[in-house]
């Protein structure tokens, strides 16, 4: 678990950093703020100052990776330290696929992971609702998940995501308690997840049975997310792959508009 103040000097870095590039830096703060006890992240400090951190952000098999150096600290070696760190930590965890994260407009962060060998596999809009007004939906409910959907929690992640089954039931067992399951009048065809943090609602983990896309059923949950979220009082944002020109469709028609993306390579430790 991180302390107040470690999460404090996280988000002061975080700010350091946007201000001087015009990016911005994918922390996963919902875990950052839940951490358990395993230490997955890392910090250097110069003077009683965050000048370097690096997190760890475990997916099932999957390990995501991400972080940043104060602006006038780089190039003094302090990240490549906490990234050995970091790959010793993925090691010892048997994580078996890494992603490394960096924002799509950083030359240092691209110059750094072409230093390391990784490879660039895809990217990701992150998407804000700028609509002015939506209309009312009929037709779909939104209920909290049960210990009776967790097989179609599952179901949902493997059929509509293409995820590995093993990792869908790591995954679905840790989000169970915020899923909002889709139901219509043939029984739950959806779930979706929305996290509300510091003004903001984020959706997550959207998705429709592949037998019941196409019926705008999507597009229904969406209305009644934004309506709800909006009505009180928070920003509604997601993240879509940039080639899923179906979901980036979609989205764009129901007034999200993309404002910053987000790259990601594969990494192999030599």
């Amino acid at each position: 678990m991180l302390t107040p103040q470690q999460l404090i000097d996280i988000e002061h870095l975080q700010k350091e950093c946007e201000n001087h590039d015009p990016i911005q830096l994918k922390l996963n703060w919902e875990m950052l703020r839940n951490r358990g006890s395993d230490q997955l992240d890392f910090f250097h400090y110069e003077n009683d100052e965050l000048v370097a951190f690096l997190g760890l952000y475990a997916f099932g098999s999957t390990v995501e990776v991400c972080g940043m150096v104060h602006p006038r600290e780089r190039l003094k070696g302090h990240f490549h330290q906490l990234f050995l760190l970091g790959m010793e930590k993925i090691k010892q965890n048997g994580y078996k696929k890494i992603l490394l994260n960096a924002p799509a407009g950083s030359s240092s962060a691209k110059a750094f992971l072409s230093n390391q060998g990784a490879e660039y596999e895809f990217s990701e809009h992150q998407m804000e609702w700028k609509g002015s007004s939506i209309e009312e939906t009929d037709g779909v409910r939104l209920r909290q998940a049960t210990s009776e959907d967790y097989e179609m929690c599952v179901r949902i992640s493997v059929t509509a995501f293409a995820e590995n089954e093993e990792d869908a039931r790591v995954m679905e067992s840790k989000t169970l308690r915020d899923i909002l399951m889709v139901d219509v009048n043939e029984g739950t065809v959806g779930k979706v997840r929305v996290i509300r943090d510091e003004g903001q609602a984020w959706i997550y983990g959207f998705a429709i049975l592949p037998e019941y896309q196409g019926k705008g059923i999507g597009r229904k949950v969406l209305r009644q997310i934004i309506k709800e979220q909006s009505s009180a009082g928070y920003s509604v944002h997601l993240e879509v792959e940039t080639k899923n020109e179906h979901a980036l469709g979609l989205y764009e028609s129901v007034g999200f508009k993309v404002v910053h993306s987000q790259d990601y390579y594969g990494y192999k430790p030599q």
